[in-house]
C-alpha cells in the first residue's frame, strides 16, 4: 500500500524540479560587421594578437572570449536601457565581459559604407526573435566610455525572425552616412522567451583605419576594470576584425562552459536553411521604463515570471501524479 506520506514527497520532488528547469538556450554574436567579442575569440583567448583584445582578455580572463556566443541577460525582456547602464552596453553589464568596456580606438574594426549592407549574426543556438541595429551619433568619441546617449535614438535596422544561411541569421539593411570611426550596437531579443543578446562591432567609414581617435580624434584609452581613471594607451593602427570560422567555433567547443539548444540551422523553429532573407515586421524599440513587453510565443509580458510559464507543465503532471496515488491509497 502505498502511503500517504508519500503524495506530497513526490509533488514537491516535481515543483522543485521545475524550479530548476533554465530557460531554453540561444546564443550567437555580429559577425558582419565583427563584434568586439567574437574579433578577440578570433584571434585566439589564449594569446590574441591585437593590442585591444590583449587589454580585454587581462581585464576579463580568457574563459569570457571562449564563451563568445552568450553576452546576454536571461530576463531582459526588452527592458535593455533600464538593465544595462551607462558605460557597461558592450558587456550588457555583465561583469564576465567587462573588458569588452574599455573605452580604446584601436579595437579590431570592420570597413562599412553608407547604403545597403547585408549583415550576419552567427546563430550558435537559433531562435525566433527581433534584431535591432543602432548606430553612434556623429561625434561619437570612442576614448570614452559608451553611454545610451552615444546611440542614434532610433535603430536603422530592424527585422524579425531573419532567415539563415550556413548558421548565420542574414538580413538587409540601409546604413546611415557617417565618417570615420563609429560603433554598431545590436540588441537580439528573443520572442520564445525574455532573453536578449548584445553585441558591440567596432566600424570605419570612409578613409583607411586609423586607431588614433575616431571622429574626435582623441587617443586611445584604457579603461580597467576596477574603476581607477583610464590610462591612454599607445596610438596605433586599428587592425581589421575578423570572425571566427567554423574550424575556430568546432576548436573552441569544449573550451565553452556554454550551454547550446542547438547549433545552425539545425533549430526547427527558424526553418530550413534558405537562400533569402526574411523582412518581417519591424521591432519595437526598447521599451520606456515600466512598459510591459509582450513576448509572442510564450503568450506572457515583462511582469510575467518566466518560471512560471515553464513550470507550469510541471504542475500540471504533479498534480495528476497527486490524483492517482491518492486513489491507490484509498483502494489500499
Amino acid at each position: 500500500m502505498t502511503s500517504r506520506r508519500t503524495v506530497p514527497a513526490v509533488v514537491a520532488a516535481l515543483v522543485l524540479s521545475g524550479l530548476a528547469v533554465s530557460p531554453a538556450v540561444a546564443h550567437g554574436s555580429m559577425t558582419d560587421p565583427v563584434s568586439r567579442v567574437a574579433a578577440c575569440y578570433a584571434e585566439g583567448p589564449e594569446a590574441p594578437s591585437s593590442a585591444a583584445c590583449k587589454a580585454a582578455v587581462a581585464a576579463s580572463g580568457a574563459q569570457a572570449f571562449y564563451d563568445w556566443n552568450a553576452v546576454n541577460i536571461a530576463n531582459a525582456a526588452g527592458q535593455h536601457r533600464q538593465l544595462i547602464p551607462d558605460g557597461k552596453l558592450c558587456s550588457a553589464g555583465n561583469d564576465k565581459y567587462r573588458g569588452l568596456d574599455l573605452a580604446r580606438a584601436d579595437w579590431p574594426a570592420s570597413k562599412l559604407t553608407a547604403g545597403k549592407h547585408t549583415f550576419r549574426y552567427k546563430g550558435t543556438a537559433p531562435h525566433k526573435g527581433s534584431f535591432a541595429l543602432y548606430v553612434t551619433k556623429d561625434g561619437y568619441d570612442p576614448s570614452k566610455p559608451l553611454k545610451w546617449a552615444d546611440l542614434e535614438a532610433e535603430p536603422f535596422v530592424t527585422v524579425t525572425d531573419p532567415g539563415m544561411q550556413g548558421g548565420d541569421y542574414v538580413f538587409e539593411g540601409t546604413v546611415p552616412e557617417k565618417s570615420g570611426r563609429h560603433l554598431i550596437y545590436s540588441i537580439w531579443q528573443r520572442s520564445d522567451s525574455p532573453e536578449a543578446f548584445y553585441t558591440c562591432s567596432d566600424v570605419v567609414f570612409g578613409a583607411d583605419q586609423q586607431g588614433g581617435g575616431g571622429a574626435s580624434g582623441a587617443p586611445a584609452t584604457t579603461a580597467p576594470a576596477s574603476g581607477t581613471p583610464a590610462t591612454t594607451a599607445p596610438t596605433a593602427p586599428a587592425p581589421t576584425a575578423s570572425a571566427p570560422s567554423e574550424e575556430q567555433i568546432e576548436a573552441g567547443r569544449e573550451q565553452s562552459t556554454v550551454e547550446h539548444g542547438g547549433h545552425g540551422d539545425a533549430d526547427a523553429s527558424t526553418g530550413p536553411e534558405t537562400g533569402a532573407t526574411t523582412q518581417a515586421a519591424p521591432a519595437p524599440a526598447p521599451a520606456s521604463a515600466g512598459d510591459a513587453v509582450e513576448l509572442a510565443e510564450t503568450g506572457g509580458d515583462a511582469a510575467t515570471p518566466y518560471l512560471a510559464l515553464g513550470g507550469a507543465g510541471v504542475l500540471a503532471v504533479g498534480a495528476a501524479v497527486l490524483f492517482a496515488t491518492a486513489r491507490r491509497t484509498r483502494r489500499g
